[in-house]
């Protein structure tokens, strides 16, 4: 997301992570954002590791909610528009087609639950724009892609769930989609994924493909491959409301993840 905004001269970047800011401390963080007054402030922190929220909630609720509220609030104090990131774990799967904005969330797992609360935190200031993505994987930082192809290099055998769907998308995909929705002003919740749609399964085997790696990989089912937090089975986002904004499509999950992969080999 940096890198992308950085890249433009239009943009002047104030960009802060651990340890230099620590995103659940009020008082830096209401310091830092008084201190310059940004028209935009673009939160990407978050505690994304699904399992461990489930015994760790009150650090779950501190990182993906409790400090979204306070950045809420001194982006309203300082009449600056709050851009929050959320995930598809705010819905439970249930659905027989992708989810549109205004479907009614129902988080399953502890995470969920605190993004939630996180975009309603987010929603109480006077200017916001929550974007909602899902199964999200980029370069530096821990994701599945980076998981399977490792464990597929080193020769450990791989079983991957075969029944839960959505739409595995690239990191600086939904950072040009941002940057696009704050070029037009918007504001509201809006769904940013790649198009297209696949299993857990489905990703694990066309990324270890494209890496050009020999691995096998098992389908199991949700029951047999146990997990501490539940996981939507079909959690796939309609990114309608998006395209008919901003005009622009996102290219599918395939392409996307070709690109990343290619590069990934080439570093």
């Amino acid at each position: 997301m940096v890198a992308r905004f950085e890249r433009a001269s239009e943009w002047e970047v104030i960009a802060r992570d651990l340890p230099e800011l620590d995103i659940t401390d009020p008082s830096s963080v209401r310091d830092l954002v008084r201190a310059h007054s940004p028209r935009w402030v673009v939160n990407t922190a978050a505690m994304t590791q699904v399992d461990d929220c489930e015994t760790a909630e009150a650090q779950a609720r501190a990182v993906n909610a409790k400090a979204v509220g306070c950045l809420a609030e001194v982006c309203t104090e300082t009449n600056g528009t709050l851009v929050h990131l959320s995930t598809d774990y705010v819905f439970d799967g249930r659905s027989s087609r992708p989810y549109v904005e205004t479907d009614e969330p129902n988080p399953i797992s502890v995470y969920g639950r605190t993004k939630l609360l996180g975009e309603q935190y987010a929603r109480s200031a006077r200017r916001h724009l929550v974007i909602r993505t899902a199964w999200m994987y980029g370069p530096g930082g821990r994701n599945f892609v980076e998981t399977i192809l490792g464990r597929a290099a080193s020769g450990a055998p791989l079983r991957v769930v075969n029944d839960q769907f959505g739409s595995p998308t690239h990191a600086s995909d939904v950072a040009e989609c941002v940057e696009r929705l704050m070029r037009l002003d918007a504001e509201g919740v809006f769904h940013v994924t790649n198009g297209g749609e696949a299993t857990w399964h489905e990703l694990a085997c066309r990324a270890i493909a494209l890496a050009g790696l020999d691995a096998a990989v098992e389908p199991v089912t949700s029951e047999m491959y146990v997990t501490p937090a539940a996981r939507p089975r079909y959690s796939v986002l309609d990114c309608g409301k998006y395209v008919a904004l901003t005009g622009h499509q996102p290219r599918e999950w395939d392409a996307a993840l070709s690109e990343y992969v290619r590069d990934r080999r080439v570093s």
